[in-house]
């Protein structure tokens, strides 16, 4: 009787067994099975490049810079204000026969040396402001160029490469460019709107060389981008593959106002 009823106990447990396994494994499969497509929901994490961390870290060590330089600036203008109280006593006291023309002629020149200093730093941060301002804007154009790329995976890519930003309009072109070819331009605009193509810089100019830009082979209009003759003079240079990038907007060091580059883009050289 024991080993029967023993037996029959083993029985349920062995049952009870076999009838739990089959729905911890269907649970377990479910775990797995959202785990897996949580895992894919979940969008990768995008590693940041190394060119991305130094730059950040540049716009970040300039930001510093031009922090410490406004607050010395501050110091300079301080200095400025007390030379100059100074060369306003130091004169009444020439007047009066107290000090010499040299003392006067010293004052003046402590004033003219704090005002120089004041000069120096202004140019220090404006020179730190144009250097953000270009590293933000390689960043916006990497940026778009990317997007541009990811676009061009799933839908057919422009003939030419046309990127649009909110700064400039780029194309790259189907075909080489040189200067030679400026006259055609020329004719076209002058048959479309009754006058001379508005040429703001011929090949290499003074500006050019002091940004440090390689504009040998190109030359920049003076329209707008967004204006009837600006996109009439895009849609032109498009249809002929000439490379091309309008500028929307003045951007330190690199554009000093709207305007359309014909031909390739500038590379940096030693500015001069």
């Amino acid at each position: 009787m024991k080993f029967a009823l023993g037996v029959s106990s083993a029985a349920v447990a062995l049952g009870l067994a076999l009838s739990l396994c089959p729905a911890d494994t269907r649970a377990q499969k479910r775990s797995r099975a959202k785990r897996g497509a949580a895992a894919k929901a979940k969008p990768a994490e995008q590693p940041v490049s190394e060119l991305a961390r130094l730059r950040a870290q540049f716009v970040e060590a300039t930001k510093e810079v031009k922090a410490s330089l406004a607050q010395l600036l501050d110091l300079y203008e301080k200095d400025v204000k007390k030379a100059d109280e100074r060369v306003t006593q130091t004169l009444e006291l020439y007047r009066a026969g107290l000090v010499s023309k040299r003392d006067l002629e010293g004052a003046e020149e402590a004033a003219a040396q704090a005002r120089a200093k004041v000069a120096v730093a202004e140019g220090q941060l404006k020179n730190a402001d144009v250097q953000i301002a270009e590293t933000l804007i390689e960043a916006e154009a990497e940026e778009a160029a990317a997007k541009a790329l990811t676009k061009a995976r799933t839908a057919p890519r422009a003939v030419g490469g046309l990127l649009t930003t909110t700064a400039y309009i780029r194309f790259g072109g189907t075909r080489a460019w040189s200067l030679a070819e400026a006259g055609a331009v020329g004719q076209f605009y002058a048959r479309s709107f009754g006058r001379q193509l508005p040429v703001s810089s011929f090949g290499q100019s003074p500006v050019h060389d002091r940004w440090g830009y390689a504009h040998h082979n190109a030359m920049d209009v003076g329209v707008v981008p967004d204006s009837v003759e600006g996109r009439a003079l895009m849609e032109f240079l498009r249809g002929a593959g000439i490379p091309f990038t309008a500028f929307r907007y003045a951007i330190p060091g690199t554009a000093t106002g709207p305007h359309i580059h014909i031909g390739r883009p500038s590379h940096k050289i030693a500015p001069r």
